[in-house]
């Protein structure tokens, strides 16, 4: 079962953050140094050495691709964490693959959004987070430099400082339904992530991430955009 924050306002947020972070200690057994993180087969064409550990991730997306992303490293055994999401489908994201005993969910942090990243951040090989406003270069900068002590990987929804790219769904689309009848199969979602002045597309099938994506729909693009 996933650890998470107690919502009761009398209890003291840090006080818990640093109980989460004890439990993860010991029930983690040892911290990741690995210099990057595994993705399912169908963001290999995407990230196709993973998701480079010391670094964060901007991720205009939908909550499922997200999900997805937190699927690979969890499969191999890496606790993940979520920050900021009241309506996490924790039954969705174990459709995905996450393992929901490796999971740390702090729902609404509040006021302390940055400082419940940090934490995690510390002792998490991957978390996803939502932040709770603007987020300043400065404090940017000084998870970016924990992320690199550690070598752990932040996927933050929205924009960020610094990222290492971005990932951008740039259409999406169900399949399944008939005529107000029948079961949703598929949500293929088109995806591109812009990384060091090149940008690789890909369509992913999110109804079974296991399965690798879909055909590729287009290749390594550079600034202007010509294919390479």
């Amino acid at each position: 079962m996933s650890l998470a924050l107690s919502s009761d306002p009398a209890v003291s947020a840090a006080g818990q953050l640093r109980e989460l972070q004890e439990r993860i200690h010991t029930l983690q057994g040892r911290r990741n140094h690995q210099g990057s993180h595994p993705v399912l087969p169908c963001f290999s064409s995407l990230f196709p050495a993973g998701l480079r550990g010391g670094t964060a991730y901007s991720l205009d997306t939908p909550l499922s691709v997200a999900m997805a992303l937190l699927a690979g490293p969890s499969a191999e055994g890496h606790w993940c964490g979520a920050v900021g999401f009241p309506d996490f489908g924790a039954e969705a994201a174990a459709s995905f693959g996450v393992d929901l005993d490796r999971l740390v969910l702090v729902p609404d942090p509040g006021a302390e959004w940055l400082t419940a990243v940090g934490a995690l951040v510390d002792v998490l090989p991957v978390v996803l987070a939502r932040p709770a406003g603007p987020v300043r270069p400065a404090e940017a900068s000084r998870l970016g430099s924990r992320l690199r002590e550690r070598a752990g990987v932040l996927l933050v929804m929205g924009p960020w400082p610094q990222s290492e790219g971005a990932l951008e769904a740039r259409a999406s689309s169900w399949e399944g339904l008939g005529q107000g009848h029948g079961h949703l199969r598929r949500h293929r979602v088109e995806l591109a992530l812009s990384q060091r002045g090149r940008t690789r597309t890909a369509a992913v099938d999110l109804a079974s991430p296991q399965a690798g994506a879909l055909p590729q729909l287009g290749g390594v693009q550079g600034r202007s955009g010509a294919p390479r």
